[in-house]
């Protein structure tokens, strides 16, 4: 029987649903917590996908450890838990595209792609949805330049390490947009906070005015209608 998780790399702990899956089996739980660290011991900080081959018979079983998916790599690479939550108007991270090209050599045995630029296009295109630059630029551009050749050397001489000059480049690109990218956000925010208020003001009788439909409105002066 196969059973298939997603498991912080080294770092696997009890939880309901591996209790839920196990229990019925009668597997040792905690030996499959201790298989399964010592396995992914080298992905600490990323989550890792794992199968379990477990013998219904036995109780024995074996841990197949698989590459982890491309977005977890790139977080690794930059440093960061998560992606953009608002990719469009908010990055995440600013990627040299030699650290996009080290992800694609980890990825591409469990790839379906024809060559190895084909790999390294499919890792730019999971820095979309992450909200990630590559070389201060949108990925999608990256990829129809890599299309144009522009980074054939690199690629094919599968280049993985970036120069300290050319990292303070990123840093300080990313860290100017991400200002101007905050203050944008802001300024929103506090626009539709605004915007809100008014709306909750605008909505309130004010003194002298007909509260409910129907009565007449209040003559303070005293000299009602008889």
């Amino acid at each position: 029987m196969i059973v298939k998780m997603l498991v912080e790399g080294g770092d696997m702990k009890p939880s309901p649903a591996v209790s839920q899956q196990l229990g019925p089996m009668g597997i040792n739980l905690g030996k499959v917590i201790g298989d399964v660290n010592e396995a992914t011991k080298d992905f600490r900080g990323i989550r890792v996908p794992v199968e379990l081959d477990i013998d219904s018979k036995t109780k024995e079983f074996t841990v197949k450890v698989f590459s982890p998916p491309a977005s977890e790599l790139l977080k690794k690479e930059l440093g960061i838990e998560k992606g953009s939550g608002q990719a469009k108007k908010e990055k995440a991270g600013n990627i040299a595209i030699e650290r996009i090209i080290s992800v694609a050599k980890t990825k591409q045995e469990s790839m379906i792609v024809s060559n190895f630029k084909a790999a390294v296009k499919s890792v730019v295109g999971s820095c979309v949805a992450l909200g990630v630059l590559v070389e201060n630029k949108d990925p999608h551009e990256i990829q129809t330049e890599i299309d144009e050749g522009k980074y054939d050397k690199e690629i094919n001489e599968k280049i993985t390490e970036v120069s300290s000059e050319k990292k303070l480049k990123l840093k300080k690109f990313f860290e100017k947009l991400h200002a101007k990218e905050e203050a944008k956000l802001k300024a929103e925010e506090e626009a539709e906070k605004a915007a809100e208020e008014a709306k909750t003001a605008a909505a309130v009788p004010a003194e002298g005015e007909v509260a409910e439909e129907g009565k007449e409105p209040i003559d303070e002066s005293g000299e009602g209608n008889p």
